[in-house]
């Protein structure tokens, strides 16, 4: 049974992981057969937006780890501490934390980085020539993981585009029932919530996602 890692960002898709996008995830890999296993970074949010407003609870602050144990029914462990040869594939789900926590590209843009510890796993990974998939804005990680030349999609949002663009990805437009493959580079990313749209369409493109990258892991 294929062991995929899943990347989480905290919990709510203004401040954390995408809750829906992950679900579909994780939903997907058990109904494959795939076994799974949640991981975040501990630490602290870059900010917590009430999502009942849309506002920045000033004063508030929460723990990347300690929340994505909420999506992950406790059953999570520190990225830090994670050994990428225990994992056949990963994936990332998208939600404002992989910009805001997962790395800072929601607020630098091209001069993003991406957080430590999470990059330390994702390059080692990356490295054993194993597949990944990056759901929703989790794309904009990629050029800092694989370098150069990777191809990628975060849907057809043309700032976001060019901010990848000038950070040395290849942008490819997408629609949201389809992903986009660097078959070199064993990278799969579709746009799920990138676009507006209803949660049974997102779903049709994450579950491709994910079932193209446990085809990968047995080479197809």
């Amino acid at each position: 049974m294929a062991k995929v890692a899943v990347i989480l960002s905290g919990s709510g898709f203004l401040d954390g992981a995408e809750i829906q996008e992950s679900v579909i995830t994780m939903l997907t890999l058990d109904k494959a057969g795939a076994e799974y296993q949640c991981m975040a970074p501990d630490m602290e949010q870059m900010h917590v937006v009430n999502h009942l407003t849309g506002e920045v609870s000033e004063g508030e602050q929460r723990n990347v780890l300690v929340e994505a144990a909420r999506i992950a029914r406790m059953k999570v462990i520190d990225i830090a501490e994670a050994n990428p040869s225990d994992y056949a594939a990963v994936i990332f789900p998208g939600g404002f934390g992989a910009a805001k926590n997962l790395s800072d590209f929601a607020i630098k843009g091209a001069n993003s980085t991406v957080q430590s510890d999470v990059l330390q796993f994702a390059r080692s990974f990356a490295a054993t020539g194993k597949p990944m998939g990056y759901v929703c804005i989790a794309p904009a990680m990629i050029p800092h993981i694989y370098g150069a030349g990777a191809k990628l999609t975060i849907g057809s949002d043309t700032d976001t585009a060019a901010a990848i663009t000038e950070m040395g990805g290849v942008h490819i437009n997408c629609p949201v029932e389809e992903f986009v493959v660097d078959a070199e580079r064993k990278i799969v990313s579709t746009p799920a919530y990138m676009l507006d749209v209803r949660i049974s369409e997102a779903a049709v493109g994450i579950e491709k996602l994910v079932h193209k990258v446990l085809e990968m892991i047995d080479g197809k």
